[in-house]
């Protein structure tokens, strides 16, 4: 079964909306190495259309001019990119298919294909409904030390909690955390007597 492994710039309030109005200040080889990690490792990558027009609007360019960052940008134009939407779309950078039919059905199809890992950058929609779904292996999330106080949060409202654990973490130079998370089993029905009983014992 192939790995999908999604990758969020995210602010301290959970922000993840217009990340390129307050992610750069604090982008370093430490966050370019953990981006890569993510995008560079995979064969095939998820894009809901928004993210994908970003992409396309500057990675094809940075290619073709060549400048230090063009290995990575080819890196990008090499591998398979499926594109989630519901409007017919027309593609100009190569290896660019889109998505047909229900996206819980065409990923979980798409998991049992032969390959190796799919990567999922941005693409906030996405994202949601693969976590809902129980589709997403991993969630990284770099998160940002500042409060931008505006935009789309990662979660919104919804009536079933998503418990999740915490496989990895590291903090960069700026201050930036790289949080790694993975489904988890249900936290079950703790209550206050619960946790009273362990402060009891620690207190012992």
């Amino acid at each position: 079964m192939r790995k999908i492994t999604a990758g969020l710039f995210i602010s301290l309030d959970g922000v993840v909306e217009a990340p390129d109005q307050w992610h750069f200040p604090y982008f370093n080889d430490e966050m370019g190495a953990a981006v890569g990690a993510t995008l560079g490792t995979a064969d095939t990558v998820l894009f809901g259309r928004k993210t994908y027009d970003s992409f396309a609007g500057a990675w094809p360019e940075r290619e073709a001019a060549g400048g230090e960052d063009a290995d990575f940008a080819k890196t990008l134009g090499d591998v398979r990119k499926i594109v989630v939407s519901k409007q017919k779309l027309e593609f100009t950078w190569r290896n660019s298919e889109q998505l047909e039919g229900d996206l819980v059905d065409a990923v979980t199809a798409l998991k049992k294909e032969p390959g190796g890992n799919i990567g999922l950058s941005g693409s906030v929609s996405v994202v949601r409904q693969l976590l809902a779904a129980g589709l997403l292996d991993e969630l990284q999330l770099l998160v940002h030390p500042i409060a931008v106080r505006k935009g789309m949060r990662l979660f919104d409202e919804g009536e079933t909690s998503i418990p999740l654990r915490l496989i990895s973490s590291e903090t960069f130079q700026t201050g930036v955390l790289n949080l790694v998370y993975a489904p988890a089993e249900s936290t079950g029905n703790a209550t206050y007597d619960n946790a009273k009983a362990h402060l009891s014992q620690a207190q012992q």
